[in-house]
């Protein structure tokens, strides 16, 4: 165990139609590792309210801070701006650059044929269809993860995705990136031209949009590395020059 991963945080935050439980087998292969970990809960209402809860969630951390988010939470990590977030880790994530919207980056590219077709109802709300999640958000889980994922999903706002995206924290912090090539959530092409974008540290990997359902050991493996480069050489680690 390094000693100095002691002194960190990882903060995970989920994505749409998913609670921070989603992240529970990655939680347990970190503490494993000696990092203390916190799964961020967001109320998916709006990219700012997202970001306010994440910004008190990291509040509460003492030390360094790791930040990884799955999908549509990309865009919300990469509005943390604290000085003791070090470094950023997107999982089959989104990041918009300044200006633009999760919506635009999310259909930059043609969808799978498999994808849901997802609408917002009465109240602004996005709800994964019921067989999205056997066919498109995870299709590599069990029957019993996909039965749990049904159970406990939370909508997404409409208004999430069309607010402008601030200047992402990508541009300042190292980040790293797993591109899931076989999502069929968000186009594999688009993962690899976001993660290109911001000279991420890339790990392509042959895992569905969820992998942290069903690649839980890997997803953990990028979080460490990262954590390792970024929290094991004191404070200068987690910056990148302009």
């Amino acid at each position: 165990m390094n000693s100095s991963l002691q002194n960190g945080t990882v903060v995970l935050v989920h994505g749409a139609w998913a609670d921070g439980s989603s992240w529970a087998e990655v939680i347990l292969a970190l503490e494993q590792q000696g990092l203390q970990v916190v799964a961020a809960q967001i109320p998916l209402t709006s990219l700012s309210d997202d970001a306010a809860a994440l910004k008190r969630t990291v509040a509460r951390t003492k030390g360094p801070v790791i930040l990884a988010a799955h999908a549509y939470a990309g865009a919300v990590i990469a509005t943390a701006t604290e000085e003791q977030v070090k470094a950023l880790v997107f999982i089959a994530a989104l990041a918009p650059d300044e200006g633009e919207t999760v919506a635009q980056v999310f259909y930059r590219d043609e969808p799978h044929a498999k994808a849901p077709k997802l609408a917002p109802d009465a109240d602004g709300l996005i709800w994964m269809p019921e067989d999205g999640f056997a066919n498109a958000f995870a299709q590599n889980a069990t029957a019993e993860q996909i039965a749990l994922s049904k159970a406990v999903q939370r909508p997404i706002a409409l208004k999430s995705i069309q607010e402008p995206a601030p200047k992402p924290a990508w541009k300042s912090r190292p980040s790293w990136f797993l591109i899931a090539e076989e999502d069929r959530m968000i186009n594999p092409k688009t993962q690899h031209f976001m993660a290109e974008r911001m000279d991420a540290t890339i790990h392509a990997l042959k895992v569905d949009h969820t992998p942290l359902l069903t690649a839980p050991d890997e997803v953990a493996n990028i979080i460490l590395e990262a954590a390792k480069a970024t929290l094991s050489y004191g404070t200068k680690a987690g910056t990148r020059a302009p």
